[in-house]
């Protein structure tokens, strides 16, 4: 295990279990008052719930199968990941005061959250490893780059900003869980696994919120079809969220890649104190 994971030794994974502001001025462009930002954030809170509970049980089956400290990384990954799917039921509740129906998104989400349950133990831990490998690299985006949600009210950056920290201190369980119940196998099966997966992974998720985020903009009276250049320039130019991302995604394809080859713990500290949040509990 010590070969299999360059996890930091002195790691500290510490659930934060906070509750935000019920209060919060039900908006329907809360991101800057941009309608496209503001649906890509709201799709992206739609499928946590579903999501993260699928991530728990892909992680949390294999906890008597790997050695400490990684059985002790997997309760405190379950606990931050339970407390981020109730904040976002919350927050997605706020969405559906402000107007927007959210039932076709929800059942997207299901569906798909379904049929991966039907898929073999580890195959669903190699999607749990892919796309915590897609929310750490966004977390480190969004901490890194202080113009991410300062249009937003301030209890709303906070929601974001707390699941990112925590997102980041987690980034390498499942992966390292993988790689802890697949030694018996070849490294390049492994390699094979992974990268086959993120691809396929990949493809799905951009899929989904593709049509999560048009499912939205309609709503708003929006055409999908001509905001397509707005779109692209938001994720691509500026603020430029998916191109922030794309050589630490390319990352993941890498032989001998690991989460944690880029150890950006100092932006915890930073993102702790610029929203004030207390101490873990």
């Amino acid at each position: 295990m010590a070969r299999a994971s360059r996890t930091p030794s002195d790691l500290q994974i510490r659930p934060r279990n906070l509750r935000f502001a019920t209060d919060i001025p039900d908006q329907r462009w809360w991101a800057g008052g941009d309608p496209i930002e503001s649906a890509l954030y709201n799709a992206f809170s739609a499928t946590f719930p579903e999501g993260e509970k699928l991530f728990i049980e892909a992680v949390v089956r294999f906890r008597d199968q790997v050695p400490e400290p990684l059985k002790s990384q997997i309760v405190d990954f379950a606990r931050q990941e339970g407390n981020h799917t109730r904040e976002h039921l919350a927050f997605n509740a706020q969405i559906v005061r402000a107007g927007y129906d959210m039932s076709r998104i929800e059942a997207r989400t299901l569906q798909r959250v379904t049929e991966a349950r039907t898929r073999p133990a580890l195959a669903q831990l190699a999607v749990t490893a892919a796309l915590e490998h897609f929310t750490a690299i966004l977390a480190h985006a969004s901490l890194r780059d202080p113009r991410d949600f300062e249009g937003a009210p301030p209890e709303i950056a906070r929601l974001w900003r707390w699941h990112a920290i925590e997102e980041i201190e987690h980034k390498a369980v499942a992966f390292d869980t993988l790689r802890a119940v697949t030694t018996d196998r070849p490294p390049f099966r492994r390699w094979l696994m992974r990268c086959l997966t993120m691809l396929l992974v990949t493809i799905g998720f951009t899929r989904s919120m593709t049509a999560n985020v048009a499912d939205l903009l309609r709503q708003d009276g929006f055409e999908p079809a001509r905001l397509r250049w707005r779109a692209l320039r938001i994720l691509f130019v500026d603020p430029g969220l998916l191109r922030r991302v794309m050589l630490h995604y390319l990352a993941y394809y890498r032989p001998g890649f690991h989460p944690w080859d880029i150890d950006d713990r100092v932006l915890i500290g930073e993102a702790e104190a610029s929203v004030a949040l207390p101490a873990a509990a």
